[in-house]
């Protein structure tokens, strides 16, 4: 896959930028999927994992501030967080990301989630989350900081991979990450 990584987003860019030129996301692991919403990765505590271990939090040490604001249509890099309850200023985790999946969204699905979270979509949105799809219940809750160009069904075919409990694949899938230029 080929991500795009949105200039509007330039705390998450310029981090995601450097772990990737420090090599740090190779060999760590796909560690959490579920089937038509989305692909997570990025714990250093997956590479090497033994199987069935659970994982998702592990970090480089430190949380990148919110930059919400972009929308969650199939194909958008977001960073992963901690729940509300822990995390009330939506503090980015500073290494895991998930790549939307997601589905096709409809009228009223769109038209509920917008008078909830006071979200005005425009023509142009509500149509891309109706024909390419997304998880437009997470818009304003995380940040988004890119969207694949290139390879978006690779998304499916990760989405695909039986997995255990806990949404962990049976088989270890590893990623490789470079930038670039």
């Amino acid at each position: 896959m080929k991500v795009k990584l949105f200039k509007e987003t330039p705390k998450h860019k310029n981090n995601f930028i450097k772990l990737a030129n420090e090599g740090y996301y190779n060999d760590l692991l796909f560690h959490r999927i579920i089937k038509g919403f989305m692909v997570q990765g990025g714990d250093p505590k997956s590479k090497g994992a033994p199987e069935g271990a659970r994982l998702g939090s592990g970090g480089p040490g430190y949380k990148i501030d919110a930059e919400i604001g972009a929308k969650h249509f199939k194909g958008a890099i977001c960073a992963a967080r901690q729940g509300d309850r822990a995390n009330p200023e939506k503090k980015s985790s500073g290494s895991q990301f998930y790549l939307v999946q997601g589905r096709p969204q409809t009228q009223e699905q769109l038209d509920r989630i917008a008078q909830m979270k006071k979200i005005t979509y425009t023509p142009e949105e509500v149509e891309k989350y109706k024909t390419l799809g997304g998880t437009a219940q997470l818009d304003n809750d995380y940040t988004v900081f890119g969207q694949v160009v290139e390879g978006i069904e690779v998304i499916d075919k990760l989405a695909a991979v039986a997995t255990a409990q806990g949404d962990r694949p049976l088989k270890d899938i590893k990623m490789q990450v470079k930038v670039l230029k």
